[in-house]
């Protein structure tokens, strides 16, 4: 192991891993606090039409999952806002929507064979400097948001009447937290892939949520998970020579079946 350490690489992976957990650790967090775990999945499946977009344009991919990403997440948010109950039809609409016209335009582009699957797994091991630099400038805006804003944010998340009374502006709020997550999918879907964006966004703030009575607490505990299972599932896929992105999702699905296990004992045994 030692000597993987020493490889450019796998050093480049480890602080991706890094960036990535406390990135989708606090993000996350709100995303479980306002049971929004579907709408975060909507818009990491609509970027695949960002990525088509990109394709069939012909410009740098992350400029199409950019835009198209953060346009669905800002719609997929009002919908939800406005439409509580019913918003989980409307988000599977342009859940598929946004998927099938990205494979649509990637076979519409002329002389281009996209290798999508890339997208939902990623590649961490392949992670570029542009990359880190890019989750480290997100990791700059997103802590400084949550430090300034953190009692409006807990308010808008555990209670938003009261935060109407209070005069907050719900809605700025609740978007704010919507694009931020969508910028967290935007940086990080080369990088570790749509399906492990979604599985560090909920895991383990989830897991912490049943362990924390505050929203802080909630937060440092899911840094200290996702943190867990980066490294751990990156180690086993250098160990065993297997897909990274894939391990990472299954040791951190392992956690959950942990945790949901040891709760169901304990509630057993009371």
């Amino acid at each position: 192991m030692v000597e993987w350490l020493q490889l450019s690489f796998v050093q480049n992976a480890f602080a991706a891993s890094l960036f990535a957990g406390v990135l989708c650790s606090i993000v996350g967090t709100y995303v479980v606090a306002n049971r929004i775990a579907y709408l975060a999945g909507g818009v990491a499946h609509a970027a695949y039409g960002g990525v088509g977009l990109a394709f069939f344009l012909r410009i740098s991919p992350i400029l199409g999952i950019l835009g198209f990403t953060t346009a669905a997440a800002v719609l997929m948010g009002l919908l939800s806002l406005r439409e509580r109950h019913r918003a989980d039809t409307a988000i599977s609409v342009l859940w598929a929507f946004g998927m099938a016209l990205g494979v649509l335009l990637v076979d519409l582009t002329p002389g281009y064979g996209a290798d999508l699957m890339s997208y939902l797994f990623g590649s961490i091991l392949t992670v570029s400097r542009s990359s880190l630099a890019a989750m480290a400038v997100l990791t700059l805006v997103v802590l400084p948001w949550t430090i300034l804003f953190h009692r409006e944010l807990a308010a808008v998340s555990y209670d938003e009447s009261f935060a109407k009374v209070r005069g907050l502006p719900v809605t700025a709020f609740y978007l704010s937290m919507v694009v931020l997550m969508a910028l967290t999918v935007v940086v990080l879907v080369q990088v570790v892939g749509l399906i492990l964006v979604i599985a560090l966004l909920t895991i383990a703030p989830y897991i912490a949520e049943k362990r924390s009575r505050s929203l802080q607490g909630m937060m440092y505990r899911a840094v200290l998970y996702n943190l867990f299972f980066g490294v751990v599932g990156l180690s086993l896929s250098l160990a065993l020579n297997v897909t990274s992105g894939a391990a990472i999702i299954c040791v951190a699905a392992t956690g959950y079946f942990v945790s949901v296990s040891v709760d169901a004992l304990r509630k057993h045994l009371k």
